[in-house]
């Protein structure tokens, strides 16, 4: 009771008038997406990686149709790299030119046991008549980026020091070749220039860069490319998430080879002989044409800097119609890298 005749009036909080509880919803780490490249990789928060290319891994064989064995090695047990290597049928050659092959997969999918890529090396070695070094490099994000150019860089150094029997009884140490598809011709570039900046070099015959992995800080380069936008985006994205984030960006040369401050692609002359660049109708078409004009810009001749261009092809073609009019050309241009005299 109040005195004076006023009454105090309280007011009760009822349980309809309190703000409802603070519902925290936690996201599950291992379904919560933190990057995704359709159709070729997922990683999510947990860090597990779904990689969603189709894979269809082969084992060494000897081939029926092209004659070609095939046989994996072992090429640095501390990292886990091994190579699967190609010898063609016997025949009346002294020694073999060696090819190093690096397959695509844009750094972070892709093997060398994968069956087209093992289709394309069966042909190239019964067609060019050389031994082949397919490497499988390890892959980002478990493996960031340059752990694919030290693996390349390694299995180079070990088919050019003749450690396998293959490679010492049958290739000629003195003709190397690097070819890579894709990524793995960005991973070619890149293991040429380690070669011309070695203080243990090897020296390479000649470099097969096909539909190469470049990328650049220029935007709109053509006006054509507006219709690959939403790829050319994605494939920048990627770039960054096989570094890890440990990148300077566009203009990384790794990435960009043309951009300000890279090195002059004249330095590629310490270690290789000749350049074939070969490019298809797709996104990285500008960019690889950006390459081989820098070649030319830099004073490579156009003998020794040659361009394929496959009007009118996608970037797989040579692996999916291996027996179409372009992908036979895209081989006799191989085959041509391979014999011609250094």
């Amino acid at each position: 009771m109040c005195s004076g005749g006023e009454h105090k009036v309280i007011h009760a909080r009822t349980p309809a008038m309190s703000p409802p509880p603070r519902r925290i919803v936690r996201m599950d780490p291992d379904s919560e997406v933190t990057f995704e490249f359709v159709p070729v990789i997922r990683q999510y928060k947990s860090g597990r990686v779904e990689r969603l290319l189709p894979t269809n891994p082969v084992p060494p064989s000897v081939d029926a149709a092209t004659g070609v064995t095939s046989k994996d090695a072992t090429v640095d047990p501390a990292t886990g790299l091994w190579a699967r290597l190609y010898l063609p049928a016997a025949g009346a050659d002294d020694k073999l030119a060696i090819v190093v092959y690096l397959h695509g997969g844009g750094l972070v999918a892709g093997s060398a046991a994968d069956a087209p890529e093992h289709a394309f090396l069966n042909r190239l070695c019964a067609r060019a008549r050389v031994l082949a070094v397919s490497v499988e490099y390890r892959l980002a994000p478990e493996h960031p980026v340059p752990a694919c150019y030290d693996d390349a860089w390694a299995a180079l150094r070990w088919a050019a020091s003749a450690a396998d029997p293959w490679i010492r009884d049958h290739g000629d140490r003195d003709r190397v070749f690097v070819v890579g598809y894709s990524a793995g011709g960005n991973i070619a570039h890149n293991v040429a220039l380690r070669a011309a900046g070695s203080d243990r070099p090897v020296r390479i015959g000649g470099l097969g860069l096909v539909h190469p992995y470049f990328l650049s800080g220029e935007k709109g380069l053509a006006e054509g490319e507006m219709k690959h936008a939403w790829l050319r985006a994605k494939l920048e994205e990627m770039w960054a998430f096989a570094c890890a984030g440990r990148t300077t960006g566009l203009d990384d040369p790794r990435v960009n080879p043309v951009a300000d401050g890279a090195e002059s692609l004249t330095r590629l002359r310490l270690a290789c002989g000749r350049v074939l660049v070969c490019l298809a109708e797709d996104e990285l078409w500008f960019r690889g044409k950006a390459y081989y004009d820098g070649l030319l810009g830099s004073g490579w001749a156009e003998e020794d800097a040659e361009l394929l261009d496959s009007v009118g092809e996608d970037h797989q073609f040579f692996l999916q119609e291996p027996e179409s009019a372009m992908a036979l050309a895209l081989m006799d241009r191989l085959v041509a890298l391979f014999s011609r005299n250094q």
